[in-house]
């Protein structure tokens, strides 16, 4: 399928591992320019350098924490100092700790909010004046299938994620017309550090191997496994690519079949 993605630019965030990384790989795979920023230099210049040598594309990289929303600003206006455009943006941070209600703090509250709903907002609000001068532009944001089944231990995700999907929603009516579209990918369990830490969680709280507990959310996967992030990747790409311009205000998951509602 020709994408239409060759010789764009997009911004990866989270880039240094995981989803993050596969997701700048798939990008830098079909020809566009990559933009990588997360925490870790030495990773973000590893993915690069993949990137580059694999793929023959430019690359742009720069370490910051994406709930900073000044670092978000500038990284964004030295992206477009770069390249001349912004065509794609994925906004994408880890996920907050997994714990009961009661024994979640205010300080988790509000770092969850400013890493995973206040950058996407910090995100959009810098891409989006370019991405209307030049009447083309994709948003693809990062959460979990939680935001349609809530796990019970993921009281912080859950709430704060729903939050994306309502800025999703509003994003897409106010800017279809500009030619832009926003969307959602939602992941099951994926084969990530992530889902293995909840799956480590699990495995403590329930005192039981870690290999038990896995076979347990494996069996209650209807493909009887994880998602690759690879996976992950090819959706986001997908619904920033030309044949998926008239989708928009969506929340796709990629969760093997883990929901159960309609």
């Amino acid at each position: 399928m020709e994408t239409g993605l060759k010789d764009r630019v997009a911004i990866v965030a989270g880039s240094s591992s995981g989803i993050g990384r596969a997701t700048a790989l798939a990008f830098a795979a079909e020809g566009a320019s990559v933009a990588l920023c997360a925490r870790r230099q030495t990773e973000l210049d590893r993915v690069a350098q993949e990137a580059r040598s694999c793929f023959g594309v430019q690359t742009f990289t720069q370490a910051f924490d994406v709930s900073d929303d000044a670092d978000v600003r500038a990284f964004v206006q030295a992206t477009h100092a770069r390249f001349g455009r912004i065509d794609v943006c994925v906004p994408n941070a880890g996920g907050p700790p997994a714990k009961p209600f009661l024994e979640t703090t205010m300080e988790e509250w509000e770092r969850a909010w400013q890493l995973n709903l206040r950058s996407a907002i910090s995100f959009a609000h810098a891409v989006l004046p370019h991405m209307r001068w030049q009447h083309w532009g994709r948003i693809v944001t990062l959460t979990s299938y939680t935001v349609k089944q809530p796990a019970p231990e993921l009281i912080l995700s859950n709430t704060i994620r729903a939050g994306v999907m309502g800025l999703v929603r509003s994003l897409a009516g106010q800017f279809g017309r500009d030619g832009i579209t926003v969307n959602n990918v939602g992941p099951g369990f994926t084969a990530t550090d992530r889902s293995r830490s909840l799956l480590e969680q699990r495995a403590r709280n329930r005192n039981l191997p870690l290999q038990q507990i896995q076979s347990e959310v494996e069996k209650e996967i209807p493909i009887g496994r994880m998602a690759r992030p690879e996976e992950v990747a090819a959706t986001i790409v997908w619904l920033a690519s030309e044949a998926a311009a008239s989708i928009t205000g969506q929340t796709i998951l990629v969760d093997g079949g883990s929901y159960r509602g309609l």
